[in-house]
């Protein structure tokens, strides 16, 4: 397994690690998965990463958005983390992850986000195992497919950058 730059080339088996994500339910309040263009602008320029294996087969995607355009929160980013389902539970989450967190550091990040539907007990272990913390609940914070939804809010703050 290697961990890459995210490019626009592998955008196909990205886009469709990110509709069985959406397909389960679980993963996020998008119904489709957007086009590159949109996804593109969506997301910070760097700290986009993919995990392939030996054949060269796309495993798992992560990657950045900004969480506000305000300057102060310039080191403060939400992460997406995806991996399709017959690749959970091989340690590509926990690779995808920490280098997501290594590189986010090294590009001035010093929080990084994430919002978990409560019921996806496996990313919030994911996210804990990488030194993430639960600060709060939010309930009934939006609809998906008619139904209200509860998301777990999490936070890890860098140990090396912003601490000045």
């Amino acid at each position: 397994m290697t961990i890459q730059s995210l490019t626009e080339a592998h955008w196909p088996a990205v886009r469709t690690i990110y509709e069985q994500g959406i397909a389960t339910g679980n993963a996020t309040f998008e119904t489709q998965a957007p086009e590159w263009q949109a996804w593109d602008r969506a997301h910070l320029p760097h700290s986009r990463l993919v995990a392939v294996d030996d054949a060269g087969t796309v495993r798992g995607w992560a990657a950045l958005s900004p969480v506000s355009s305000r300057c102060v929160y310039g080191g403060v980013a939400e992460l997406s983390i995806y991996i399709p389902a017959d690749a959970r539970g091989q340690g590509v989450g926990r690779q995808l992850l920490q280098a997501l967190i290594t590189d986010s550091e090294a590009h001035g990040i010093w929080t990084l986000q994430a919002g978990t539907f409560e019921e996806n007990s496996a990313s919030i272990g994911l996210h804990t195992q990488a030194g993430f913390r639960v600060i709060g609940h939010r309930e009934r914070i939006g609809q998906h497919h008619g139904v209200w939804r509860n998301t777990v809010q999490m936070e890890r703050r860098s140990s090396t950058v912003g601490i000045a």
